[in-house]
């Protein structure tokens, strides 16, 4: 065990002791998200360095200090990603945080999620354990689902020391089409395209100067991306403007983000693909993975009507960034699954030190 981790295994071991909350946090760049942050920092930022990284397997195993854009770039050096499109949302973003919060970018309903591509971690544990679950190769299924239950937990179950994730080529080819509709034409579009064998990567609809907007991603093989191009129509935008513009998206840097009027907070809504338009008081949403992720920007106070709508709908609602600090931030979880996430908190952190109350306002 080097330095670093021993250090972190005393920290928790006398935090144990004497009853300590822990704030695990390693670049602070998703401090917003989640319930109230309580406890003494934690920092894991000295859990640093790519430990294993074998590009013919398409796999890498990475500190969970590490910075993400570090990682990125000796992927990207291999013509390698990570094709879930982690958000940022600033430029220190740990390996860690991506994995604890679980978040994804504009490829996830095309590629899957964080959890799809972790193969195996390094945790410590609420009583000072460094416990290793998984492998470094999918076929080893040792602990895997242990593994990808990190993904998403903020940080609940213990300190990510180090994460194996399965990686991706970059695509040959890729291309974004531009299309003028409205909310309905758009979800009419995504589910129609969504049936036909075409090359969808990424998707966003929203409304600019009062005129709605759908853009679409595609990428693949380079005969695919043509022909569906050719298929589809639409206005095909500058490769390396569009880049852009699909990063910005990605950290929520869009000016359709901007709430920093204090006036209303960023809802995260998931629903079915196949979701009609929501009737959401307000200005028109900001729509994503094909219909399945909606972003609306409401008062905080319009909780229970937002959660009744996408409920009604057969999905959840998320207050995902808001100055308000009384109104619940995750939607109640049913009694089962409520059950299994508190049973598993207690077997790896019995004493509760990890992010209390992070993910369960009460615990």
């Amino acid at each position: 065990m080097d330095q670093a981790l021993s250090q972190i295994v005393e920290r928790i071991r006398a935090a144990t002791a004497d009853a300590t909350p822990l704030w695990i946090r390693g670049g602070g760049t998703k401090d917003f998200y989640g319930e109230a942050l309580q406890g003494d920092i934690l920092d894991t930022t000295a859990l640093t360095g790519i430990t294993s990284y074998e590009p013919s397997e398409l796999v890498v195993t990475v500190r969970a200090g590490t910075p993400l854009a570090e990682l990125e770039a000796a992927l990207a050096e291999k013509g390698q990603c990570l094709p879930f499109e982690p958000p940022h949302f600033a430029s220190n973003g740990t390996v860690g945080g991506m994995v604890a919060a679980g978040l994804s970018g504009p490829a996830r309903a095309s590629v899957g999620a964080v959890r799809d591509y972790v193969l195996g971690a390094t945790l410590v544990n609420g009583r000072g354990d460094v416990l290793s679950f998984g492998g470094q190769v999918m076929k080893n299924v040792a602990g895997y689902d242990v593994s990808r239950v990190l993904a998403g937990s903020l940080g609940t179950l213990g300190v990510i020391a180090e994460v194996s994730l399965k990686v991706l080529p970059v695509a040959p080819a890729e291309a974004t089409l531009e299309f003028a509709c409205s909310q309905a034409d758009a979800l009419r579009l995504l589910n129609e395209w969504g049936g036909r064998p075409l090359p969808l990567n990424a998707s966003c609809w929203f409304e600019y100067g009062g005129a709605g907007a759908l853009y679409l991603r595609l990428r693949g093989a380079v005969a695919a991306v043509e022909a569906a191009c050719t298929h589809l129509g639409g206005e095909r935008k500058d490769n390396a403007r569009a880049a852009a513009d699909w990063q910005a998206l990605r950290d929520q840097q869009l000016p359709w983000f901007d709430t920093s009027d204090g006036a209303d907070a960023l809802w995260r809504l998931s629903v079915p693909q196949t979701a009609p338009v929501l009737a959401i008081d307000g200005n028109a949403p900001l729509i994503e993975w094909h219909g399945g992720q909606r972003w609306y920007k409401a008062p905080p106070d319009q909780a229970a009507r937002i959660r009744e709508i996408a409920h009604a709908a057969g999905g959840h609602a998320t207050l995902f960034r808001t100055p308000a600090s009384d109104i619940p931030r995750f939607d109640a979880m049913s009694a089962p699954i409520a059950r299994i996430h508190r049973a598993l908190m207690q077997e790896f952190d019995p004493h509760r030190i990890f992010n209390r109350g992070r993910l369960f306002a009460d615990a």
